[in-house]
């Protein structure tokens, strides 16, 4: 089978290289913020919509013309590849997916891509890369990149440039060298709780920097917009915001790869957060109670990671050759593991559960994973997909099935 993985480095250019890198970020932005004005001018006329090649064609124009000869400065196929990425969120529009594109923002999310590997070359002995227009710039090559390169992306963010090689490249089928079962619910005084008993405590990674992030934003806010001491203010912001993600993300990193190498089949709840961390505020007219509990709530909620815990899971459970299932969330909390009784005063609190019919006293949470795993079994037991995934695109075989299912 195919494998398709990033190998993503910090670059170490000198000043000539980041002031190309900022040139050729901001002209593939540009390029994207015209050609999206140039989509809406057109659908407001009641014109068709415009496809990538008849877009590539004005692409040509703007390069050759008298207003914008900065732009052969650029490489050409970054800026074809943004025009493809406005067709692509077009895409994603229509099938309702996402929706309607935006125009791009200075700063935000700058970042350009080289789709053609004949232009790239690896130095991995000298830790270097060669880059169009660019020539070779060092990197912090921490490990070694396995396959063949496809395409290389550019990126910064704050303040540092990272190139991101994606690779393709020939694996044996993966078998799970595990197969138990574990069924796993996530929470917020628990990051996730299994249904073998164990659980993992979260980091709070917002929660530690939160009092130094708002003394930083409250600087900011004083400095004149766009002064150099507003810049050196928001680069400190930045660099809080940029360590709790970074620790938020090694934390579960290190949980998802323990829980792929060490299962065979892995069962979660389908949870829609975006829907659970939506805005209690209201409006004037319809104005709703407890808006700051929620707003607290929903602050713990994105603080966890539950949609990137997913997400690594997916990936890591195929390529360990495992097996993902996505269970209904309902009353996963309230129904008890032992008689089957649903109802709402079986959880008493956060944490206690006790069944008002047998009198089963267990956890709350590790009450939830027994009865997610109990779900996850009963769907491949009948053979159904609840949610698919990246990871539900290979099947597990009917002697593996018939282990993980077995009471």
């Amino acid at each position: 089978m195919k494998r398709l993985q990033a190998f993503k480095f910090e670059l170490r250019p000198n000043g000539q290289q980041q002031r190309q890198m900022r040139r050729f970020a901001g002209a593939c932005r540009f390029v994207f913020n015209k050609a999206l004005a140039l989509q809406k001018a057109n659908h407001e006329a009641g014109g068709r919509f415009i496809r990538y090649v008849d877009m590539a064609k004005h692409l040509t124009a703007w390069r050759q013309g008298v207003q914008t000869p900065w732009l052969k400065d650029a490489p050409v196929h970054p800026l074809q590849h943004a025009l493809k990425d406005l067709d692509r969120a077009y895409a994603n529009c229509f099938a309702k997916r996402a929706d309607l594109p935006r125009f791009k923002k200075k700063g935000q999310r700058d970042s350009f891509r080289y789709p053609d590997p004949k232009q790239i070359k690896l130095d991995a002995g000298n830790t270097r890369i060669f880059l169009p227009k660019l020539g070779w710039l060092r990197d912090r090559n921490s490990r070694d990149v396995l396959g063949a390169v496809r395409n290389v992306t550019v990126s910064v963010s704050c303040g540092k440039w990272f190139v991101s090689i994606q690779t393709e490249r020939e694996v044996a089928q993966p078998m799970p060298s595990a197969t138990s079962a574990i069924g796993i619910d996530v929470g917020i005084a628990r990051l996730a709780t299994l249904s073998d008993g164990t659980f993992l405590t979260p980091l709070n990674s917002f929660r530690k920097h939160e009092a130094r992030l708002a003394r930083y934003q409250r600087a900011m806010s004083r400095k004149v917009k766009f002064s150099k001491n507003w810049r050196k203010a928001k680069a400190k912001v930045q660099r809080v915001h940029t360590r709790i993600a970074h620790a938020r993300r090694d934390v579960l990193h290190k949980a998802t790869t323990t829980i792929s190498q060490n299962h065979a089949m892995v069962c979660i709840e389908d949870l829609q957060v975006r829907n659970m961390v939506r805005s209690a505020r209201g409006n004037a007219e319809k104005p709703r109670r407890n808006v700051r509990a929620k707003s607290g709530l929903n602050k713990s909620i994105l603080d966890q990671g539950w949609t990137e815990f997913r997400r690594q899971l997916e990936y890591k459970m195929a390529w360990s050759g495992g097996w993902l299932i996505a269970v209904p969330p309902h009353n996963t909390s309230c129904t008890c593991p032992g008689c089957g009784h649903v109802a709402a005063d079986n959880r008493r609190t956060q944490a206690q559960f006790k069944c008002v019919a047998c009198g089963y006293a267990n956890h709350a949470d590790h009450v939830g994973a027994m009865n997610i795993l109990a779900r996850g079994r009963r769907v491949a037991a009948r053979g159904e997909v609840a949610h698919s995934g990246p990871s539900m695109k290979q099947e597990p075989t009917e002697a593996a099935v018939h282990e993980l299912t077995r009471a």
